[in-house]
Parts: C-alpha cells; structure tokens; sequence
C-alpha cells in the first residue's frame, strides 16, 4: 500500500500499522519523545500495533530532540 510518511511516498506492505511506519524509519519500538498522527489524527501509543494504515494515508511521525 502507498502512504505518505512524514512528506514522502512510501509503500508498506499491506496490513500496516502505524508500528510498522515506524519500523520503516527505523524506529522500532520507538518510545519516550516520538508522537504520531495518521490523517491530522494523533494516535495513542498503546493504539500503534493496532491501528491499521490504508492506502493515501498520511502519516506524520514526530521526534523530539533535546538541546540547546
């Protein structure tokens, strides 16, 4: 399936979750500091395994970095 992973064309396979977007910016179980939206909707943490991706979604995965 297409999506839009943070600004770019991605495909993932079919049945992704937004756990798998993760693991597609190598960010495997990605904890502390990491907020993610699908469609301008932020999802819950414990929701990332279960929330299915569908074709065109955008996807927005968020880091933040500390400093100064």
């Amino acid at each position: 399936m297409n999506v839009v992973l943070n600004g770019e064309p991605t495909t993932l396979a079919d049945g992704a979750t937004v756990e798998s977007a993760l693991v597609a910016l190598d960010l495997p179980g990605a904890g502390r500091g990491v907020a993610v939206a699908v469609d301008a909707e932020v999802v819950p943490r414990g929701q990332w395994g279960k929330t299915a991706l569908h074709e065109g979604a955008r996807v927005e995965i968020l880091r933040a970095i500390q400093g100064g």
